[in-house]
């Protein structure tokens, strides 16, 4: 695992240690500008996750940053892409399905990628050069490089045409075009099965085999999809952008993402 990729980790284990400790606890909600909701898990994350990202002197995107302008930015070969806590929604749920989200982006593209699943202590890590990406369970929030390289297995996505299409999305409130979507592919003579799932975990289910495909036509932010995309990158997954047919490209002058495709 190489340095930036073990820094990374270990910031991810830290985060999601004091994230439960909000979890566990009574905690006030706060509504933001962009009316999303924000915890002191959020604040608190974050601020652990600068302490270990800062000293590798490589800018920083993230949501609970004060955003630097593009005429600065874009002038970032290499930056990290952080959400301390996606899926705050989830949190605020207590159903678990929250994750901390980590990339490092080069020239546009991840490269690495780390997504932590604080309330199972699971974590998946990618090394999109590499073509790697594992999945470990720790145990608890302790950081073991020995521990985590000794036990980690590899990410395997299904094969392709497989039937039932398994399908990422919401039980009860999927977008039309996300239907529209679902009803070509059963005019295609494909069985269908919806596979629900919060936060980045939708892209773990596509790369690990749980799902063939992630459409995702509603609005998104870079911090979001970053971790996600280097870990589906790294076991062949593409994450295609519906307005350019490209892959989702990062440090863009807006950091809204267009709507993508994951699959293979």
């Amino acid at each position: 695992m190489n340095n930036l990729l073990k820094t990374a980790v270990e910031a991810a284990i830290k985060a999601g240690d004091v994230i439960m400790q909000v979890y566990n606890t009574p905690f006030d909600v706060e509504i933001k500008d962009d009316k999303s909701p924000l915890t002191e898990a959020d604040k608190r994350a974050n601020d652990i996750i600068n302490s270990f990202l800062v000293p590798t002197d490589l800018p920083i995107i993230s949501e609970e940053n004060k955003q630097t302008d593009y005429d600065v930015r874009k002038t970032w070969e290499t930056c990290w892409v952080v959400d301390p806590v996606d899926g705050t929604k989830e949190f605020i749920k207590r159903n678990g399905e929250f994750t901390v989200n980590i990339a490092l982006v080069k020239a546009g593209k991840p490269v690495l990628g780390v997504i932590y699943v604080p309330a199972v202590h699971t974590l998946y890590y990618a090394n999109v050069e590499a073509d790697e990406a594992y999945k470990v369970v720790l145990n608890g929030h302790e950081f073991s490089l020995e521990y985590i390289t000794e036990n980690a297995k590899p990410l395997e996505p299904k094969e392709a045409n497989s039937n039932p299409v398994q399908v990422v999305g919401s039980r009860s409130h999927m977008s039309q075009e996300t239907l529209d979507f679902v009803d070509a592919l059963k005019t295609e003579g494909n069985d269908v099965e919806i596979v629900s799932k919060g936060s980045s975990l939708k892209f773990c289910l596509v790369a690990e085999g749980q799902a063939d495909v992630y459409p995702r036509f509603a609005p998104t932010m870079e911090w979001d999809t970053a971790a996600g995309q280097a870990i589906c990158n790294a076991v062949g997954i593409e994450v295609i952008s519906k307005e350019t047919n490209q892959a989702l490209l990062y440090n863009k002058e807006n950091l809204l993402n267009p709507w993508f495709l994951v699959s293979k």
